[in-house]
């Protein structure tokens, strides 16, 4: 007597579990790499608030001083003094997921380091005074 058979054979369970190992093979390296453009967009996007908060020091210093562009130390100077605009508390406040250094020099060089404590590289940018020569 033939009776009901319900179920799946095991070629069947092997075709769907090689099926899921192509796909996760695929998956895997795509998200990855997902990530890591996702740490380097957001590093980038570090970089340009510090552009951006040394862009407002550099205005302020210009309507403080009649109008005179400052170059790059003297902004460097301003920006991290008690005018706050990028001294470490406010660097912290671009993000506590950022390792960021904006060191004096003409441009003024802006890296950052890590993402989340990830390491990153290659992510940085200058911002040049408009009194630089």
């Amino acid at each position: 007597m033939l009776r009901s058979q319900k179920g799946f054979t095991l070629i069947e369970i092997i075709a769907v579990l090689v099926i899921l190992g192509i796909l996760a093979a695929v998956a895997i390296p795509k998200y990855l790499s997902m990530a890591d453009e996702a740490r380097i967009k957001a590093a980038q996007g570090a970089v340009a608030e510090v552009k951006g908060r040394l862009a407002s020091a550099q205005a302020k210093y210009m309507m403080q001083n009649s109008g005179t562009a400052p170059t790059s130390p003297q902004l460097f100077n301003y920006a991290t003094s008690a005018n706050g605009y990028v001294n470490a508390t406010n660097l912290a406040n671009v993000g506590t997921d950022f390792s960021i250094i904006v060191a004096t020099g003409t441009p003024i060089p802006i890296t950052v380091t890590a993402v989340q404590g990830t390491t990153i590289t290659n992510v940085a940018g200058n911002f040049r005074a408009a009194g630089d020569p």
